[in-house]
């Protein structure tokens, strides 16, 4: 399998490129994402210029919008990071996602602090000019921030998104889209989208129920919206159970009594919190192996990653 482009700040690969110039090597990202995603670095900071080691920055708010200034001294860089923004967002449409440093006037996604012309804090809820015009420029980009992939269900989910993306630009988007494209994609994620949020996954169906209504094009950018959408949301255990007994339903003629309720007994111990998401959803597969069903085979909810990841057996 090919790797997954996926934009990440320079630091996290170990890279002494922060104002310091220290780094803040993430090994989640270098010894285990590193096996599935082929990682694009980039530090703005650096790349617009401001050297290593440079004087500290923070976000500043004037009349005219926010500004990238230097702690002490109040130099300016807001130009510079601007130029360097319009010129390599353009570069980035290949990404299926990006991680990004926490705290960084520049990358951070949440939670920034921002100053007023004197230097004050007045709000925390401010996001780094890059990551702000990358959020914008991509919004159906999966991205996060390092520090929450310590998180399980946000790791899970991120990941989850970014194969999912990968999927959509691969195989539908761009000169691929063709209806058949476009319903085979539907089919291989509908369970997740059950498991992600039902109310969307209902909408989403319909939606391409005449794909001659309109220009598909259009279908297609209302259709990966909401499903993008949809993905973001935390998948609960209760709508794990759901999905899981959708699927058990598909195996329920080529599975035996006992089988049935051990893997029924599974689900429940799930649902309670006993056992991990990875024991019922095993079963499943191995029940699945044993009977296939075409169907199921295409079902990306059935291994929606790769499992040496393992994800799974944390959620």
């Amino acid at each position: 399998m090919s790797q997954i482009p996926v934009g990440i700040s320079t630091c996290l690969l170990g890279r002494e490129v922060r104002h310091d110039g220290g780094h803040k090597h993430s090994r989640f990202c270098t010894q285990v994402l590193s096996r599935y995603f082929d990682f694009r670095s980039i530090c703005p900071e650096l790349e617009a210029g401001l050297g290593v080691p440079r004087p500290a920055i923070h976000l500043r708010e004037h009349t005219d919008g926010l500004h990238l200034v230097e702690v002490k001294g109040g130099e300016d860089h807001t130009g510079a990071m601007q130029s360097f923004i319009d010129d390599i967002l353009p570069s980035l449409r290949n990404l299926r996602g990006y991680i990004l440093m926490a705290k960084s006037p520049s990358c951070g996604m949440e939670r920034i602090k921002v100053h007023n012309p004197e230097g004050n804090v007045t709000r925390r809820d401010g996001r780094g000019m890059f990551a702000e015009a990358l959020i914008r420029h991509y919004p159906l980009m999966p991205v996060e921030e390092e520090g929450r992939l310590n998180d399980d269900q946000l790791r899970e989910n991120f990941i989850e998104r970014v194969f999912a993306y990968d999927d959509w630009l691969q195989n539908v988007a761009g000169e691929k889209l063709a209806p058949q494209a476009l319903i085979e994609f539907h089919t291989r994620h509908k369970f997740q989208l059950l498991a992600h949020s039902e109310r969307i996954y209902r909408q989403l169906g319909p939606l391409l129920g005449d794909l001659k209504a309109e220009p598909l094009e259009d279908i297609a950018e209302r259709y990966i919206t909401l499903f993008m959408e949809a993905m973001t949301r935390r998948v609960t255990r209760g709508s794990h159970v759901n999905a899981m007994q959708h699927l058990m339903g598909y195996l329920r003629d080529s599975m035996g009594e006992e089988d049935r309720k051990v893997l029924m007994e599974q689900i429940e111990a799930y649902h309670r919190g006993e056992v991990p998401l990875i024991v019922p959803m095993t079963l499943l597969r191995m029940a699945q192996r044993r009977e296939p069903i075409d169907y199921l085979d295409t079902q990306h909810y059935l291994a929606p990653y790769p499992d040496d990841l393992g994800l799974r057996n944390r959620i």
